[in-house]
């Protein structure tokens, strides 16, 4: 019998040239409620896109035609796909390579192997994240649902730049080429901004930067 509390058909594009993975994974997302499309690589996944956007995109790193990587800086580029949360699967578990994922654009680094229920917690802890923000987005800062910082924070005003691009789901790639800086230099401003806010990472601090009006 399907899992279906997870409501509402949430659907997932999922991306792979591992037809045994996709098989697995998409069986095991059906099966907790979800609504599985596939794609081969990056370059599928774009024409996919072309017709539907999903909920989420959970995509491997290394893939022909077009890699993980490149396919998320496509998604990030484009104001209908850029807030999208993307789930990056790869083999390679270094921290190095974690970091460099989560650079170029992804919320959620796995490696492989992984348990498939540790899958469907990141999935849906990400979608869940998505609804605060969109109703962060509405509700605004008497919602009821804004996210606590401490009362003193107070950016520079490039900080402030950077964290309205980060808002605009933009990777820290992407921002330091607008801003013409270094990739480094943005990595230690959002690095800054978690530490003066107390936020745990990029998605929370976007979600802040909307319902505090600076995006």
């Amino acid at each position: 019998m399907k899992d279906s509390s997870q409501k509402d058909n949430k659907k997932l594009l999922l991306i792979d040239d591992d037809p045994n993975l996709i098989l697995l994974v998409k069986d095991y997302l059906e099966f907790r409620g979800y609504n599985v499309v596939t794609a081969e690589n990056g370059r599928e996944a774009l024409e996919v896109l072309d017709q539907n956007i999903p909920d989420m995109i959970i995509c491997d790193v290394m893939m022909p035609e077009m890699d993980g990587y490149s396919l998320v800086q496509h998604i990030r580029q484009e104001p209908q796909t850029n807030t999208i949360p993307v789930l990056f699967l790869s083999a390679k578990g270094q921290s190095q390579d974690r970091v460099k994922g989560l650079n170029e654009g992804a919320d959620v680094y796995m490696v492989k192997p992984f348990e498939p229920e540790e899958l469907v917690a990141q999935v849906e802890s990400s979608l869940k994240q998505i609804k605060r923000l969109s109703q962060g987005r509405i509700l605004g800062k008497d919602g009821g649902s804004t996210i606590q910082v401490p009362n003193n924070v107070e950016l520079t005003p490039t900080e402030l730049k950077v964290v309205q691009l980060v808002a605009k789901g933009m990777a820290n790639r992407e921002i330091a080429e607008k801003l013409n800086v270094s990739q480094r230099t943005i990595e230690s401003h959002v690095s800054n901004m978690l530490n003066k806010t107390s936020l745990n990472n990029r998605t929370e601090l976007a979600r802040w930067a909307i319902e505090s009006n600076m995006a």
